[in-house]
């Protein structure tokens, strides 16, 4: 073995604590990096095979009733190679032991030929046999999430009112669908609330009237064929049925929610193991370079005995590699591991016939690459001014510091007493390293405000949405819109104290060369029970002539306050009209825009209609009342607001809690990291003062508080930057998740804040500790030996 690797075998055993911080630091940063893209490289690969596999369409359309030859004439378009008509339904649905409301969506399976599109694939059971049974039952393939969280197995049974008549489901087994990966009402991950029925086609368009006709059609492309030129000419035939115009997957709820999801986790792969890796980087560049100060003599040695600058330099890279390496092998592993839990809460959400977690290899090189260059980066920045160093020169003692009052010294009237002058001098005197610290520590306070940011981001979203804007307790919707005044008639339930009545059309707003589908959504004037509320808890008014737009939809569209935009109705007549927008606000889900109920029905021509009523009940009629709606058979389906609250609590909170505690135990190994190499560097360096204290009569305590007390006042300064630097850090992260779903609003609560400072003192009491044990067992006799 050389001389020059024993001597780092040697360096190791003595700095193998520190080593070990590093090496703890780098596999935070290669963990969380490995685990969020392997996550996403694993949920992208399984939603590619799986639309592949099963034939996911490219196209979607909805009718209010279309023939079937209609289909034949579709599948004529140019660019079209499949066409897939089918019936579905809306359903009130009831689950034997659960008293809350569900929506099912109820889809036609045809038993007479072979699936083309969105191929259902059973889990569990068997597909439904054609026709009905005795007693009028169904037999129904159940979504498997659904089935899961309400306990249904085949044979079991839900009843169903279809098109005002209840009817039994009985389940024949379990299945998933390309088209329903994410199985929510309106993008909420609601698995108890909304679930998706596959039964007999022919029984089903009978249920509803649709004999030899569709209401909703899949269209697979070819690959070279043009989606707009295809929507467009779509859109065109099934004009005059009724209905939504035809859309591609980006408007797709399932797809939609899983390219955001992918899209969010790339974000988060990318910045949090990025700030980790450049904390890593400094962590080197600060222990190569003080390791190099105290062995000035042993470089100017090498040098004397014939060793090259690039003999010295890769010595010291030697010396790093083990920690950087380690470091990378542990993150790889904890990688892995997190890696494997991410896909076990994707898998509560999103549902896949295969969802297996895999390590790609390219991940696996470009992280090596990653922490080699930062191993390089930090120890050559750190030991290159001491190489170049002339061999005499380096034998010299660097020349002592010149110490000066503070600048708090000098301020009148203010008395400092001997070791807060000594902590001050000795920062003055070295500031940038202070600096750094201050820096490292603040990112550590950071990274825990932002990974509880969530949480607090999540309560805001439900209070705003479901406790400031949606005043009412029930909210019931009708298939098609019915005359406002049936709000009268919902008003006359027992326990119903008020009813409002809504209006929802989906447009396609445009502008210039933009343009955007969305919702024109009909509100009352003044507070009613459905009001519009700002990230800001603020109440905004819809207006009685123009649009209220969300922020969003107007940035996206080029457009200001005055400017007006085109709306063009997607159902009914279709109708265009000319809108100015007269005011916006920054709500939080979805690209919507807002008008007096009365002014949007006038503005497409209608009579005073609606198409949901929110209704106010008294204290516990919220239940009763969902069952008194049951019996009206123009309403599609009604939710209770406590209800729908506490579900979507049940799945964000566990998700959301254990996002929370793996940032916060990174950002505890980088407060770790930082305050602990630096207490035993500063150690190491001013071991000669420290014992030279000692002999003149400070005590252990005292001595301790001044090595220490440079460390306390690091982190007193460190919290509140740190705090400014989360919330800033925040900011960034959610406008580079921006998307149409979610506005995810910037509020962070005195208890996140409490957490991250709690965590980084924490963290900094626990490293003094360490580094105070060693300030006691200081070996004056030799810390005194005079360097020759």
């Amino acid at each position: 073995m050389k001389a020059l690797d024993r001597k780092v075998l040697r360096d190791l055993r003595l700095l193998w604590s520190q080593a070990l911080t590093i090496a703890l630091v780098v596999a935070s940063g290669i963990a969380g990096f490995v685990a969020c893209l392997s996550a996403v490289d694993s949920l992208a690969l399984a939603r590619d095979r799986y639309y592949e596999r099963d034939r996911f369409a490219d196209v979607f359309a909805t009718v209010k009733r279309a023939p079937d030859a209609l289909a034949r004439r579709l599948a004529g378009i140019d660019g079209v190679i499949d066409v897939q008509p089918t019936v579905e339904a809306m359903a009130r649905v009831t689950v034997p032991g659960n008293p809350d409301p569900v929506i099912g969506q109820l889809i036609g399976l045809d038993s007479h030929g072979a699936q083309r599109l969105n191929r259902v694939s059973v889990r569990s059971g068997r597909f439904p046999a054609p026709g009905s049974r005795a007693g009028g039952e169904l037999e129904a393939l159940v979504s498997e999430g659904f089935a899961q969280a309400h306990r249904l197995a085949p044979g079991g049974h839900v009843r169903a009112l279809v098109n005002g008549k209840l009817r039994t489901l009985r389940i024949t087994g379990t299945a998933l669908s390309p088209e329903y990966i994410f199985a929510g009402l309106w993008g909420m991950p609601d698995l108890r609330a909304f679930g998706v029925f596959w039964v007999d086609t022919d029984e089903l368009a009978a249920a509803m009237d649709m004999q030899g006709a569709f209401n909703r059609v899949a269209l697979k492309l070819s690959p070279h064929a043009s989606a707009r030129g295809v929507i467009d000419a779509v859109s065109a035939q099934l004009a005059g049925f009724g209905g939504l115009p035809a859309h591609d997957r980006t408007d797709q709820v399932s797809h939609a929610m899983l390219d955001n999801e992918i899209r969010e986790q790339q974000v988060l792969g990318t910045v949090l193991p990025s700030i980790f890796l450049a904390v890593a980087a400094f962590l080197l560049h600060v222990v190569a370079a003080r390791l190099v100060a105290t062995q000035r003599e042993q470089v100017a040695a090498l040098k004397a005995l014939g060793y090259t600058d690039g003999a010295i330099a890769l010595h010291y890279l030697k010396l790093m590699a083990p920690m950087v390496g380690g470091g990378w092998l542990l993150g790889l592993a904890l990688g892995k591991w997190l890696g494997i839990g991410l896909m076990g809460l994707y898998d509560d959400v999103f549902r896949f016939p295969v969802f297996a977690h895999t390590v790609p290899g390219a991940l696996v090189w470009t992280s090596l690459a990653i922490v080699a260059v930062t191993a390089v980066l930090g120890t050559l920045t750190a030991i290159a001014a001491t190489v170049r160093l002339q061999p005499a020169e380096a034998m010299r003692p660097p020349a002592p510091g010149r110490y000066r009052r503070s600048l708090l010294e000098r301020v009148p009237r203010l008395r400092t007493g001997p070791a807060l002058r000594m902590i001050l001098r000795n920062i003055e005197q070295r500031p940038l390293r202070a600096a750094v610290t201050v820096g490292g520590i603040a990112v550590s306070v950071a990274i825990v405000i932002m990974g509880n940011f969530f949480r607090d981001s999540v309560e805001v979203i439900l209070d705003t949405s479901f406790t400031l804007g949606l005043r009412g307790d029930v909210v019931v919707w009708t298939a098609d819109p019915v005359d406002a005044a049936a709000g009268r008639l919902l008003a006359r339930i027992p326990g119903v104290l008020q009813a409002e009545p809504g209006r929802r059309v989906a447009v396609r707003f445009i502008h210039g060369q933009r343009s955007e589908t969305g919702i024109v959504q009909g509100r009352a004037s003044g507070h009613g029970l459905q009001r519009v509320i700002d990230v800001d808890g603020k109440l905004a008014l819809p207006p009685a002539t123009g649009l209220l737009m969300s922020e969003r939809l107007a940035g996206k569209l080029g457009l200001r306050v005055g400017d007006t935009v085109t709306v063009e109705m997607r159902e009914g007549r279709r109708l265009v009209r000319e809108v100015a927008v007269e005011s916006l606000v920054r709500d939080m889900m979805g690209l919507n825009a807002f008008m007096e109920r009365r002014a949007l029905n006038r503005l497409l021509g209608e009579g005073d209609v609606a198409s949901d009523f929110t209704l106010a009940t008294g204290r516990g009629a919220a239940r009763s009342v969902l069952n008194a709606t049951q019996a009206l058979p123009r309403v599609t389906g009604a939710f209770g607001k406590d209800t729908m609250v506490r579900n979507m609590e049940e799945v964000t909170a566990r998700n959301i809690l254990t996002i929370s505690a793996i940032v916060t135990a990174f950002a505890a190994v980088i407060a770790v990291g930082v305050v602990y190499n630096n207490a035993r560097i500063a150690l190491a360096e001013r071991g000669w003062e420290l014992a030279s204290l000692r002999v003149l009569g400070f005590t252990r305590a005292e001595v301790s508080v001044l090595l220490l007390g440079e460390l306390a006042l690091g982190i007193a300064v460190a919290v509140p930057a740190g705090m400014a630097l989360g919330w800033w850090l925040t900011q960034a992260v959610v406008d580079l998740m921006g998307s149409d779903q979610f506005l995810f609003p910037v509020v962070i609560r005195p208890r996140t804040y409490a957490l991250a400072a709690l965590c980084v003192v924490a963290a900094g009491v626990a490293s003094a500790m360490v580094v105070r044990r060693r300030v006691d067992r200081l070996d004056m006799v030799a810390a005194l030996k005079t360097r020759e």
